[in-house]
């Protein structure tokens, strides 16, 4: 209990400053009381002794609160400067790293991993039938390995030699490759390995020169020792009812997939490059991977799994599909929209991440516990921006084949008739459905709902289709409106559902 008073009398840091919180978006600002609570009960009901958590929105760091100690010995207050090992999460950085490299031609997805590691070209698979395990097999976590957590926590300091000798005498599989996808962190030490072969420089070096300088992410790497130990939050153990330190682990062959020491200052700058390459759009290349090639880390297993949702509103929610992309767990979320997350567990520390790239917000926390993650608190604040009005979605552009259209097809709905859409009906139209059927279908809709107004704008889905609300007199009228892949651009199809009053 006098840890916990003297964690709890701890100073709370608030970044932004106040001149810049008054930049936050007002819908933002407004989640921030419940969210800085969610962290705060966080902090103390899982015996942290520090941490770290973020907002990042608009490409920027909104927001951070730190909570608590980053050292038991000095009580050095954390702050958004604070240095943590984010342990898996440092998986993306590896995954970002071999699409990079395949982008510059130097290897290819569907190669061989033994291509890249010779010492593998002597495995023993687990069939006669089985496949070589590919480069994409590692990225996905499809190649055949077990589950190693906690195993691989403690192989972080390994050397390159020692994993050489593992190599070449080879590991025992626990299925076929590319028949499930099962969380392997050593297959990023060989995703690591791959980087080394592949770039010819070592992983740490290349990961920091080509990916983390450029984005000015200047306190973050992978040997912790590099920075003084003033900055860094010290990783402890909770074990009956105590704290106790872990021991600092040196940078190793395991940092590929979970040696990453960063500050919340730092890790934001990588955040909002994260979630710069989405939407898809014109204009120049400004990162050191291109946006497409960033959106392929949701990519990768075709394994989907249905999961709850983390936090407290997971009971209640609705159940979501996941998979493993590319360093990254896609899911799709019935309120969030697409979700992009890791976390990170860690002998003294612990971490989670998610980006929700629909909205152009994403969420991470640092803690220094052994395995204290912070997934619930994470998606708890993610809710609670939801249900400030806070995620705005991305808007699609109404093309002006959709808008044309969009004319016709309220041409065709005030006339009763669908040849007043003229040359915009694709050839199968009239096909699927005659121009008498129509007009008695225009009038059953009149009929039902009287007279609507059809002035209400598009929603557009893509560059070819789009939905549409239309308030009528006994209800609604909601329209979707596709066009064919044709130039000019027709309409293969106009489909109406009547919604009636409330």
């Amino acid at each position: 209990m006098k840890i916990l008073k003297i964690l709890c009398a701890a100073m709370l840091l608030a970044v932004p400053s106040s001149a810049l919180a008054q930049r936050v978006p007002e819908k933002i600002a407004a989640a921030i009381p419940a969210i800085d609570r969610i962290f705060a009960d966080f902090q103390q009901q899982s015996h942290a002794p520090g941490l770290v958590y973020g907002i990042v929105a608009d490409g920027r760091l909104v927001h951070a609160r730190s909570f608590g100690v980053q050292d038991l010995d000095q009580k050095r207050p954390v702050t958004a400067d604070s240095l943590f090992r984010i342990a898996s999460m440092s998986k993306v950085f590896t995954a970002l790293a071999i699409l990079k490299l395949r982008d510059e031609g130097k290897l290819s997805l569907d190669a061989p991993a033994e291509k890249y590691v010779p010492e593998m070209r002597g495995w023993r698979y687990p069939t006669v039938d089985s496949p070589r395990i590919r480069v994409r097999d590692l990225l996905s976590h499809s190649a055949g390995f077990v589950t190693d957590d906690p195993w691989g926590d403690r192989q972080q300091v390994i050397t390159e030699a020692e994993f050489t000798r593992m190599l070449r005498e080879g590991v025992p599989f626990t299925r076929t490759p590319g028949t499930a996808s099962e969380y392997s962190n050593f297959g990023y030490a060989l995703l690591g390995r791959i980087v080394t072969n592949a770039s010819g420089m070592p992983y740490d070096q290349y990961i920091m020169r080509t990916i983390m300088r450029p984005l000015g992410m200047g306190s973050t790497g992978y040997e912790v020792r590099d920075w003084p130990i003033e900055r860094r939050a010290i990783g402890y153990r909770w074990e009956n009812e105590a704290h106790s330190e872990e021991p600092t682990m040196r940078h190793g062959v395991f940092g590929a997939m979970g040696g990453v020491q960063t500050s919340a200052n730092d890790y934001s700058k990588w955040i909002a490059y994260l979630l710069s390459a989405w939407p898809a759009r014109d204009g120049v290349e400004q990162g050191p991977v291109r946006r497409a090639t960033v959106r392929e880390l949701q990519q990768g297993s075709n394994f989907p799994q249905l999961r709850r949702r983390f936090g407290s509103t997971g009971e209640t929610a609705c159940r979501q599909a996941a998979a493993y992309g590319k360093g990254l767990i896609a899911a799709v979320d019935c309120e969030l929209g697409v979700t992009l997350s890791h976390g990170g567990g860690y002998p003294g520390y612990g971490s989670h991440m998610m980006l929700m790239p629909d909205h152009g917000v994403g969420i991470f926390v640092f803690s220094n516990r052994t395995y204290n993650g912070g997934a619930g608190a994470a998606w708890d604040g993610a809710v609670e921006l939801h249900n400030a009005g806070a995620l705005r979605g991305s808007v699609i552009p109404v093309s002006g084949s959709l808008a044309a259209a969009y004319r016709a097809a309220r041409a065709m709905y005030g006339a009763g008739n669908v040849r007043a859409a003229g040359n915009l009906l694709a050839m199968n139209f009239l096909l699927d459905r005659s121009a008498e059927n129509w007009a008695r279908e225009l009038a059953r809709l009149k009929s039902a709902v009287g007279t609507c107004r059809t002035e209400a704008p598009l929603t557009a889905t893509g560059q070819l289709s789009a939905t549409f609300e239309w308030q009528c007199e006994r209800g609604r009228l909601q329209g979707l409106l596709l066009l064919a892949p044709t130039a000019p651009a027709g309409i293969q199809a106009l489909r109406f559902n009547i919604v009636a009053p409330s």
